[in-house]
């Protein structure tokens, strides 16, 4: 089983400038292991980081998107799984932190996690690239395939929590970083 502090990690040593939009506690994570002005970490409720990662996917067509989901937040807007799906946008990379748990209130176990497969819910919604990933070898190896790929692709990362690392909220929604993305984001046009 893989632990999300190193999958993370992973994803980080082929960042080059690529929008991240991580939620919850992958985002406490990636704005550690990845500090960036690119990185969108401003969606508010559970289960809205895929709609922003999809609304940046098509006003920005020549970036590529990158949503770190949870499992609990993506069972809050199973919905968006079609919309992304019909949208098709070919730069958009959805990664689903599965650890079977609400981590950020608490580590309260997801009901029916043994019966639930977030793949067969994203091929059944329409997504033609659909991945998983258990292990730590095979996910560093296809990190280049998703980062190059034309999507939208969707992989769900099978993984234990790891270590605990410093939460700040405020850097999570705050106004400089919030305004540090925007310029960023206009600067970076091609």
């Amino acid at each position: 089983m893989m632990r999300r502090d190193e999958c993370l990690k992973a994803l980080a040593k082929h960042r080059t400038n690529e929008i991240v939009v991580p939620v919850y506690k992958a985002a406490q994570e990636w704005i550690v292991f990845s500090p960036h002005d690119l990185n969108y970490t401003f969606t508010g409720a559970m289960g809205q980081g895929p709609p922003h990662a999809l609304g940046l996917a098509l006003g920005r067509p020549d970036k590529r998107i990158i949503v770190l989901d949870g499992d609990g937040s993506l069972l809050m807007n199973l919905g968006c799984l079609v919309t992304i799906a019909h949208a098709a946008p070919k730069n958009f990379v959805h990664g689903v932190c599965q650890n079977g748990s609400y981590e950020s209130n608490g580590g309260v176990p997801l009901p029916g996690i043994d019966q639930l497969s977030f793949a067969a819910m994203a091929r059944a919604a329409g997504w033609t690239k659909v991945y998983e990933f258990d292990e730590q070898a095979a996910w560093e190896a296809a990190i280049p395939m998703l980062l190059r790929d034309e999507g939208p692709i969707f992989a769900v990362l099978h993984m234990d929590m790891g270590e605990d690392y410093p939460e700040d909220f405020q850097r999570l929604s705050s106004v400089p970083h919030r305004d540090a993305f925007i310029r960023a984001l206009a600067a970076d046009r091609g």
